[in-house]
This record gives C-alpha cells, sequence and structure tokens, in this order.
C-alpha cells in the first residue's frame, strides 16, 4: 500500500517543478491514476514522458506497492 502523498513525493525527486495529482482508481492503494505535468517534458514524446515517470516510480512498482498506473503527463505549455 501507498499513499498519493508518497507518490507525489517520488516523482518530485525526478521531477522537481511536476505538479501531480493522484487518483487512487479502485479504493485498494494500489491502482492509481497520475497526472504530472512540468517543464521538463517539453520536446519530449509522450513514451520519453512515460519513462520518466515509471522510473521516478521504479522502486514501488518493483515491490507491489503500485499493481497499475495510468498515467497522462503533460508539458506546462499544454503539449
Amino acid at each position: 500500500m501507498i499513499t498519493s502523498d508518497t507518490l507525489t513525493s517520488y516523482v518530485r525527486k525526478a521531477l522537481p517543478d511536476a505538479a501531480v495529482s493522484v487518483t487512487d482508481r479502485t479504493g485498494t492503494m494500489d491502482h492509481f491514476s497520475i497526472r504530472v505535468v512540468s517543464d521538463l517534458f517539453k520536446g519530449k514524446n509522450l513514451m520519453d514522458r512515460h519513462r520518466l515517470i515509471y522510473g521516478a516510480l521504479s522502486e514501488p512498482m518493483k515491490d507491489g506497492r503500485i499493481h497499475a498506473l495510468e498515467i497522462k503527463a503533460e508539458a506546462t505549455d499544454g503539449s
């Protein structure tokens, strides 16, 4: 089990400027929808943006605290 605050903390370690919103999709604290908005996404394609987020969350993904993750990654300019 992992909290939204902990997920946000993991993402902000990798993307310090990120605005992060997390939704627990099932109420079990292991299926999440996450929206990350960051300047660091500018010029990066969708796959690269997702790789940054998966990299930031690799520890809780590997140890099973995150079972499913839906990602929305946007640059601050809306791209």
